[in-house]
């Protein structure tokens, strides 16, 4: 297996966890925010590892779905309450009206870039550079800034501790 397959594998499986972990998320033992937490930065260093092939092309395109879109971000909205929201470098003022960040439109931007990919390689399983374009491709036009807004906000909770320290133990 070259390195360009060996990146897209160890994407791949990360990718699988969160689509899971998102999908299944109403069911999951333990807190599922902080897997979250523990799970974004893997698939950050994974997708940045990606071979430079990919770089310069375009990602395939494709037709979204905006009822299952919103959807899932309504079921995750209601599922984070006051930690779905967060300020943005550009907000202005006071209160909770002021912040236009949202995890739940983060996580869900994120969950269908990547089960994009993910459904390309189950679909394709020998041209898995078609999967490796769609993520590289879509982190660097698109769910890139999702993911990291998502981290650094992840981050806060963590810090206020509304999440449980640490990530040991999570694969």
């Amino acid at each position: 297996m070259g390195e360009s397959e060996t990146q897209v594998r160890d994407l791949a499986l990360a990718v699988r966890e969160y689509c899971d972990l998102i999908e299944h998320s109403d069911a999951f033992r333990g807190d599922w925010l902080e897997r979250l937490t523990c799970l974004l930065p893997r698939i950050h260093a994974s997708v940045v590892a990606l071979s430079s092939q990919v770089m310069g092309l375009a990602p395939p395109s494709f037709v979204p779905d905006y009822e299952m879109r919103f959807e899932l971000f309504s079921r995750l909205h209601h599922r984070l309450g006051a930690r779905d929201h967060y300020r943005l470098e550009y907000d202005l003022g006071g209160g909770a009206s002021a912040m236009s960040g949202s995890l739940a439109d983060d996580i869900t931007d994120i969950y269908f870039e990547l089960k994009r990919g993910l459904d390309l390689l189950e679909h394709d399983p020998d041209h898995p550079d078609r999967a490796a374009l769609a993520w590289r491709g879509g982190f660097l036009w698109h769910w890139g800034q999702h993911l990291v807004d998502a981290e650094r906000h992840l981050y806060e909770l963590q810090v206020t501790r509304h999440l449980a320290a640490g990530c040991g133990g999570v694969n």
